[in-house]
């Protein structure tokens, strides 16, 4: 008898001018915690996309086999339908709804052609009890914190009757006891049958939780370890990266720290739409040559602090405070004058607010500075392509050339 309720078999999958899949074999036996784990961009998202039906059959080469049957996923619906469930990082939430309408949202309980809302609430609630979701289930989800928006998330997946569960990142934007509750929950439905993937970056979780853990290094099957028989993070990350790593970080070097360049003082701001402060008298110094750490929960005002510093105040409103950029006073109402001052911003999120997807990989390097490519009134292209070729180099940027569209990355 086949012990894998998954199978994949010689996974390829290709973007232009990138192989994001090479052949990729993944099983995972019924009922066990199964770690996939990779540096980013080894294929994991890839991988998950490909077996829940983002990517549809036809568009990948090799199978999926689902309790010992070829399976071809046209959507997410198919994956559903047996017993598949994927929750992303980005919750799929809608925040104005309740709890009880976000568990259902999709396959509501009908009756004649009604929704059935009593039936819905009554069936919400045992779910809850199973996940440990102590909140009102007419509470709307925008008021819940993030750690109970992820135990939504699985109510969601386990009205379905889930079977498999793939949780991608599901700890990123937790604190310690969120997320100690949540691998605690995954052991408890393990418990019951429930068979899950759990992707993750936290080698600590996953060395304290996963029965098997495989690994994916360029787009391939690197290894697949039982991590019963112990496995230290070292290990791991020597399948990860292809060598051994003596060091958990980098060393330090020597560098010569320098006088103050930056400044912020008695910063406060203001968000608009929920009128209160977001940001309350907040002073950074930063000298030449450090590295300064902004740490926080999910919603402590990291990223607002951030953007209102980098002159991007849209929904903001910068009550009080000052800010120095080597020695001067300034105030950036834009990110063009931050620009133009010399400061630079990566945005959490990428695909969002930080990359024109549709444009390529020239046009996204170089359109933060198009002045210094500018000969007259036209822009130099074939400075912009040296430009875009330098930095795809330097930071090893995988791609087929500079031409390539960034959605395709």
């Amino acid at each position: 008898m086949n012990d894998y309720i998954l199978e994949m078999k010689n996974i390829i999958k290709e973007f232009p001018g990138v192989r994001a899949l090479n052949n990729v074999n993944f099983q995972v036996k019924q009922g066990e915690i199964h770690c996939l784990v990779g540096e980013n961009g080894a294929g994991k998202s890839t991988l998950m996309k490909v077996l829940s039906g983002i990517y549809p059959y036809g568009s990948y080469a090799g199978d999926i086999l689902v309790g010992g049957q070829i399976q071809k996923y046209r959507n997410i619906k198919d994956s559903e339908a047996s017993g598949i469930a994927i929750i992303y990082q980005e919750l799929a939430l809608i925040p104005e709804l309740s709890v009880y309408e976000n568990i259902f949202f999709g396959h509501e309980i009908i009756k004649g052609n009604r929704v059935n809302w009593n039936q819905t609430i009554v069936q919400a609630s045992e779910i809850m009890k199973k996940v440990g979701l102590k909140v009102n289930p007419s509470e709307k989800v925008k008021m819940l914190g993030i750690g109970n928006q992820q135990l939504v998330e699985i109510a969601k997946a386990l009205s379905r009757d889930v079977k498999i569960l793939i949780l991608d990142e599901p700890t990123a934007a937790l604190n310690e006891t969120d997320s100690i509750n949540l691998l605690n929950l995954l052991k408890e439905l393990k418990s019951h049958g429930v068979t899950c993937i759990l992707i993750s970056h936290k080698l600590q979780e996953i060395i304290s939780i996963a029965d098997t853990v495989t690994v994916l290094r360029d787009g391939a099957t690197i290894s697949s370890l039982d991590a019963k028989k112990g496995l230290t993070e070292q290990e791991i990350m020597k399948y990860m990266v292809g060598r051994e790593i003596c060091n958990m970080y980098p060393k330090r070097e020597n560098v010569d720290i320098g006088e103050i360049c930056f400044e912020i003082k008695n910063w406060t701001v203001e968000d608009k739409k929920k009128e209160r402060d977001i940001i309350k008298d907040v002073s950074i110094n930063i000298r030449k040559g450090e590295i300064i750490g902004i740490q926080g929960l999910m919603g402590a005002g990291r990223t607002e602090l951030a953007l209102s510093i980098f002159g991007n105040v849209q929904g903001f409103k910068i009550k009080s405070g000052e800010l120095y950029l080597n020695g001067k006073r300034e105030l950036f109402r834009s990110p063009k004058e931050a620009i133009d001052a010399g400061v630079a911003y990566a945005s959490e999120d990428r695909k969002e607010k930080g990359l024109v997807l549709i444009q390529d990989i020239r046009y996204n390097i170089s359109i933060s500075n198009l002045a210094a490519l500018m000969k007259g009134f036209v822009i130099n292209q074939n400075e912009e392509i040296n430009v875009a070729k330098r930095y795809m180099d330097s930071i090893n940027i995988k791609a087929s050339s500079v031409n390539q569209k960034v959605f395709n990355l």
